[in-house]
């Protein structure tokens, strides 16, 4: 009996936590990149940072894996080596935005808008650029 109650307690504790949502993002560097718009290296997985201006943001080698991007405004942005896998970046700007080596596997970038961006060596497997306006720039939307 009493290996049937712990067994029911592990399972409703695997449970719950699966239900709780987990910040990964280190506080202390979305806090700096708000406030100064340059964190390279910074650990901002998982972050939402949707509709922010960071005009000309430093996030060289910034981890924003799955991060929330939704209509934020990064014209001019350094991301070279960033870590972009599943990140949302629907409706972003990124014109004149440096991607040269980042990681962008699978990450959304319906109707974004990518003028004039840089993207030498970057991972662009499984992005989704439905709707996204592309001019200028290493990634190419259809066509043969």
């Amino acid at each position: 009996m009493m290996t049937k109650t712990i067994l029911a307690a592990i399972t409703l504790l695997a449970t719950c936590s699966l239900a709780i949502p987990v910040k990964a993002e280190n506080p202390a560097h979305l806090k700096q990149l708000l406030a100064t718009g340059a964190c390279v290296g910074c650990n901002l997985s998982g972050a939402d940072l949707s509709n922010v201006h960071i005009l000309g943001a430093d996030l060289r080698n910034a981890n924003l894996q799955d991060a929330k991007l939704v209509n934020a405004n990064l014209e001019g942005a350094d991301l070279t080596g960033a870590n972009l896998v599943g990140a949302n970046l629907s409706g972003a700007f990124l014109t004149n935005a440096t991607l040269n080596q980042a990681n962008l596997m699978r990450a959304d970038l319906t109707n974004a808008q990518i003028y004039n961006a840089e993207t030498i060596g970057a991972n662009l497997a499984g992005i989704n650029l439905t709707g996204a306006k592309v001019l200028g720039s290493g990634i190419s939307v259809g066509g043969d």
